[in-house]
């Protein structure tokens, strides 16, 4: 089931995974468990648990007596990325702001239990890639029957950070006609006998062993008094004053008043005042009128605070860009925006797929819907469009800004997992904390003829899950811009793509824009570098993967993972990979210095007014190196799952991939993730091994690959 505002997800979720991640050392053996079982996103009661027995699959914990070095899971939960900086671009648009409102969002990205700690064997999934509008992500859930206190799971944070968004576990003390106790709220602000709060203390703690960035509290259990509302205002300084001190923050819902009672405002008031001016921000309830929202904005500037530390609560739950909203009292058109936009429950853009409609592809168009507008393309906004999606208002912000960086667009979710074009898993697989850093304005398109659609497409990719797709009768040139970017660039820049044309004759070319645009909703100033009209080689000429040929203009690989094939001559005399054609080009940024502002392809027709499909499987700015390998060792056993575990590899590292090595040499692919730890399920004996191997891989930024360590485990 989809939670309503006041219920928490009940449904158990799958826990088979499809991708795990390392560490650094030699393969070592270790004391381990008796049984290996599925790792889970944690929870916990403040102190208290409720009475009686918790259900199927769940576990009732106390957040006052946890300790790190006692919890089973946090190799598996503890985010590896750190919070990457970010800068805001031009805007696509003349109408997006700039240090104006900013974007939260409230999101359930499955249940409280049984939410799995390293994706699932699904492709149904909330898989949020328009990070580039947010500015806050909170871990939403919690229910009086499984824990109200949620640390978000390891890939959400990690492809948060990844763009450069905070991430904020929840705290939900809910009202008591969902189960709520006043007594959990009581356990949450206890003091010690020096007067301090504890469990502020262990809130901070947890935040940082998971590695996220602080805490969303919701008060809603009514029934306090003045007395509990002044020992919560006072839990709330101290969590801001410990969070602080650690680089984290804290946001108070509109909720529960000075007088410890609950009374949502939908306005900054004097009854919330203090709450707000305790918290870093706060969540402005649902129940706001323009009216309110201005005397808030204006209360807060007389506080000395910024008017947009306050979400405008939207609650998209039951709608989504069908909601109708106010967007003049929160985002005006021509005139400064009067608070921030908070939105509740932005997965509506999956949950309201119906069950035969819920590929990939249908979702990703959904939630563009959502985030970009009905037009699809930011640059150009529809002024007709009753939904004032955040990039009409919101200018998008980029965290590409050193030198290497590479993508292959992998959304975190997939129907296969591919390695260099082949499919190495055929099983539909989602691990968030694997996507990459993708293109923020989705999609602009340049061209004085017919648009063709761009879209990220789950039939074929280069690597992981996913690859962009362009495809429609080309009648003219269209540039699609890619990247806002601060790369630096040297002498020996050079810019790997990964590409692979389906039908249609185009000529590829590669644009860099080493200057800004002239002004909100201009072209970058793009420099056209050639691409594809230098891989003309001899006919019948071989090539194997990796292997490079000199064209004097630039390096082409035709990359199969394959023994060498002899190429396939067509008519221009282009040799084309047999296996898979997919080709990655290598382009000297020969002439340009200084800094790429924008990153994007230029695609002209060749033969007329043709369809096209043309596939972008991956983009690398290097110069590169190789990580070196992972220590790993298998942890916790029990039948055919196992526990398996490393130290961080040394240096920058994207993810592990892990595999079987089966005993007549087959690698067969498990999985792959940003932790040091992986769970392993359902494994056999297979072709009279003794015992079971595995391989673990480190990956590094431009997807190249350690030596692998091997663990072995006897059956």
């Amino acid at each position: 089931m989809n939670p309503t505002r006041r219920t928490v997800l009940l449904a158990a979720g799958g826990a088979a995974l499809t991708t795990a991640g390392p560490t650094t050392g030699n393969a070592a053996a270790a004391p381990r468990a008796t049984t290996a079982t599925p790792p889970y996103a944690a929870y916990w009661y403040p102190d208290s648990l409720p009475a009686g027995s918790p259900g199927p699959g769940i576990t009732w914990r106390s957040l006052k007596s946890w300790r790190a070095a006692d919890d089973p899971d946090l190799a598996f939960n503890a985010a590896t990325v750190p919070l990457a900086a970010r800068f805001t671009p031009t805007p696509a648009n003349p109408t997006a702001r700039t240090g104006q409102a900013r974007v939260q969002a409230l999101v359930s990205f499955g249940p409280t239990s049984a939410n799995p700690s390293q994706g699932s064997a699904t492709a149904d999934y909330y898989a949020l890639t328009h990070w580039a509008y947010l500015d806050e992500l909170v871990f939403w859930g919690g229910s009086a029957g499984e824990g109200l206190i949620l640390a978000p799971n390891a890939p959400v944070v990690d492809a948060a950070h990844r763009h450069g968004v905070p991430v904020l576990g929840n705290v939900f003390l809910p009202p008591a006609a969902y189960g709520g106790q006043l007594q959990w709220t009581r356990d949450l602000v206890q003091q010690d006998a020096t007067g301090h709060y504890p469990l502020a203390a262990q809130l901070v703690a947890v935040a940082a062993a998971y590695g996220f960035d602080g805490w969303f509290l919701n008060a809603e259990t009514g029934g306090g008094n003045t007395a509990l509302g002044t020992a919560v205002l006072g839990f709330v300084k101290e969590l801001k004053a410990l969070a602080a001190a650690k680089g984290q923050r804290v946001t108070w819902y509109d909720a529960m008043t000075v007088n410890g009672t609950v009374s949502w405002q939908g306005a900054l008031t004097s009854q919330n005042q203090a709450f707000f001016q305790a918290a870093d921000t706060m969540f402005v309830d649902f129940r706001w009128s323009a009216a309110s929202l201005a005397s808030s904005g204006t209360k807060a500037d007389r506080l000395g605070r910024s008017r947009y530390d306050l979400w405008a609560g939207v609650d998209v739950e039951s709608n989504g860009s069908g909601t109708y909203v106010d967007w003049d009292a929160i985002v005006p058109a021509g005139k400064p925006h009067v608070t921030s936009i908070g939105f509740y429950r932005p997965e509506w853009t999956r949950n309201q797929l119906p069950a035969d409609r819920r590929a990939p592809g249908d979702f990703h168009a959904a939630d563009d819907r959502f985030w970009t507008g009905r037009s699809m393309d930011p640059s150009r906004p529809d002024p007709g469009d009753p939904w004032r999606a955040p990039a009409v208002s919101v200018a998008d912000r980029s965290t590409v800004t050193s030198v290497p960086f590479a993508t292959v667009f992998n959304t975190g979710h997939g129907l296969r997992w591919y390695e260099e074009g082949a499919v190495v898993s055929d099983s539909p697989w989602n691990h968030l904390g694997l996507q990459d850093r993708l293109p923020s304005r989705r999609w602009v398109v340049r061209t004085a003829g017919t648009r063709p659609t761009v879209a990220f497409d789950f039939a074929d990719a280069w690597r992981g899950g996913s690859s962009v797709l362009v495809a429609g009768e080309l009648d003219q040139p269209v540039v699609l811009d890619l990247y806002a970017t601060r790369l630096p660039l040297a002498v020996n820049t050079v810019v790997d793509l990964t590409f692979r044309s389906e039908s249609g004759g185009v000529n590829v070319e590669l644009a860099v824009a080493t200057a800004p645009p002239s002004g909100p909703g201009a072209t970058p100033p793009y420099r056209y570098l050639a691409v594809n009209s230098v891989n003309t080689r001899a006919v019948g000429q071989t090539t194997s993967g990796g292997t490079r040929v000199n064209s004097g203009r630039a390096e082409v690989r035709v990359n199969s993972g394959h023994p060498p094939t002899p190429l396939t001559p067509r008519a221009d005399g282009t040799g084309v990979n047999p296996v898979n054609s997919w080709q990655t080009v290598t382009i000297p940024l020969t002439g340009l210095s200084g800094t790429a502002h924008a990153l994007g392809i230029r695609l002209t027709p060749t033969d007329g007014a043709t369809p096209v499909r043309w596939r972008l499987g991956g983009l690398a700015v290097r110069p590169d190196g190789t990580p070196a390998a992972p220590a790993a060792r298998v942890t916790a056993a029990g039948g055919g799952d196992l526990r398996l575990a490393w130290n961080p590899a040394p240096g920058p590292v994207r993810h592990y991939t892990l595999h079987r090595l089966l005993a007549d040499g087959t690698r067969r692919f498990l999985g792959a993730t940003g932790q040091r730890a992986w769970f392993a399920a359902g494994l056999r004996p297979e072709q009279g091994e003794p015992a079971a191997r595995f391989e673990v891989r480190a990956v590094g930024e431009l997807y190249n690959a350690s030596a692998p360590v091997t663990v072995t485990h006897p059956w």
